[in-house]
């Protein structure tokens, strides 16, 4: 077996960015590694090769999603194999340092990689003495290795250190051993941009810039260096993957609310959601709702931004899909879904629904307003708007008090500054626009260069 023979087959969930795999193990029988609770990739790659999952394997207690194991256990009596020292509650395999796991044929051994999390493992795949890949989690990754600091920033240093070590045994490994890691371009699990999902030790060992630090030093400066912010919600699941995930009876999927039960459910504490593309909801929404555009990244700022006691309910356009949204909330750890508004927003103005609209300008019509930057701080280092206030998009919820009236709100292109300005005007602030567009565009309606933080 090999990469490229069709027997590894790499499932991307571009708005996590992260990577889960099905491995085809013959007979019908297939391992899964770390597959998230929105099985629906996982489902579709195995039917359509007549796999049944016959294992679960999790390199560590995920932080950003909730695991698929013990639904797959729970639907396809798979096996979950998993790291002894996660103390996980649920019935699965618990693996320790170098044990071994006969997938009938093949064999994955058990590394312990500590680092990212304490109990971390990484999977070498076997064909007897064969190396034919190894799944690095949140281990060694594309360019990088995932973050320490989701324990406790105060232990960041130490896993950090024991990042090193982790990265130093499987630099062991045969150059052409290929690197299948979980974490990739997108996850806040500090994977650098880029377009590879997949690696090889030796491509490793020749690119990844922290391989190259001259010591455990210079390595634990540079990773703690590269640590940005991270969603809130990552503070709470690793708990729920600990204990184990509820198993569902059903795909989640969204009860269509009328009006006036969407009256109810706001007046009686739920959080609305708006889902519509930003200029659906600039133009018109419900007083109060906040607004997080339906796409690959939905999922991240829906956890970051709401509560998960708080009933939700969503608002949809024409043609989005209830199930996406339902799936992308359930894989976050979302249980209290009230449902939707049954026909959006024309029946919310047909029974005389109040409306709030929010302008979207162009550069051009930014005139001297204040300016509010909500991107991460490495972006707005890298080039802004000059004299504009700076607040994470994560941070505003508990700033809003930072921001003047009448501010433009900006982003990248437009969805996360219409997010901050759902939520500012939902705090009160009042006479908002949101900048349709991002630094690029002022500075070419303006030709006036960005201000960068040296």
């Amino acid at each position: 077996m090999s990469v490229t023979d069709g027997a590894l087959i790499p499932l991307v969930d571009e708005g996590l960015g992260n990577s889960s795999y099905l491995v085809d193990l013959g007979g019908g029988r297939a391992l899964a590694v770390d597959a998230t609770r929105d099985l629906r990739a996982v489902r579709k790659a195995a039917g359509e090769r007549g796999l049944k999952v016959a294992f679960a394997a999790d390199t560590h207690l995920h932080a950003d999603f909730l695991s698929g194991a013990v639904q797959l256990a729970s639907e396809s009596g798979a096996t979950v194999l998993a790291s002894a020292a996660g103390h996980r509650a649920f019935p699965h395999a618990a693996l320790n340092d170098g044990d071994e796991v006969d997938l009938g044929g093949l064999t994955l051994r058990a590394l312990a990689t500590a680092g990212h999390t304490d109990e971390h493992l990484s999977f070498l795949l076997l064909d007897g003495a064969s190396e034919l890949g190894v799944f690095t989690g949140g281990s060694l990754i594309v360019g990088s290795a995932a973050r320490t600091d989701l324990l406790g920033a105060d232990r960041a240093e130490e896993l950090a250190r024991a990042q090193y070590r982790s990265l130093q045994r499987l630099l062991t490994l045969p150059d052409a051993t290929p690197v299948w890691p979980t974490h990739g371009a997108g996850s806040f699990c500090s994977a650098p941009p880029g377009a590879e999902r997949t690696s090889t030790i030796g491509a490793e060992k020749q690119s990844n810039a922290l391989l190259a630090c001259a010591d455990e030093a210079a390595f634990v400066a540079a990773l703690l260096a590269g640590l940005g912010s991270y969603p809130a919600y990552f503070a709470r699941l690793g708990e729920v993957n600990r204990r184990g995930p509820d198993v569902l009876a059903r795909d989640p999927a969204l009860a269509a609310l009328s009006v006036t039960e969407v009256r109810d459910q706001l007046s009686s504490g739920a959080r609305l959601v708006d889902v519509r593309p930003v200029a659906e909801f600039a133009a018109g929404h419900i007083p109060g709702a906040i607004s997080i555009a339906l796409r690959e990244q939905f999922a991240t700022w829906l956890g970051w931004l709401l509560p998960v006691d708080a009933p939700l309910v969503f608002v949809l356009g024409a043609g989005q899909d209830p199930a996406e949204v339902a799936w992308q909330a359930a894989k976050i750890g979302y249980k209290r879904i009230a449902g939707q508004l049954s026909g959006g927003m024309p029946t919310w103005r047909a029974e005389g629904g109040a409306q709030e609209r929010i302008a979207l300008i162009t550069a051009a019509d930014l005139g001297h307003r204040p300016v509010l930057d909500v991107r991460q701080h490495s972006e707005y280092s890298a080039g802004h708007v000059p004299g504009a206030v700076h607040i994470e998009l994560g941070d505003l919820p508990s700033r809003t008090h930072a921001t003047s009236d009448g501010a433009v709100v900006m982003c990248g292109h437009g969805e996360r500054a219409m997010t901050a300005a759902s939520v500012l005007a939902r705090a009160g602030a009042s006479r908002l626009a949101v900048l349709d567009g991002g630094p690029d565009q002022w500075s070419a309606a303006t030709g006036r260069d960005l201000a960068v933080d040296r």
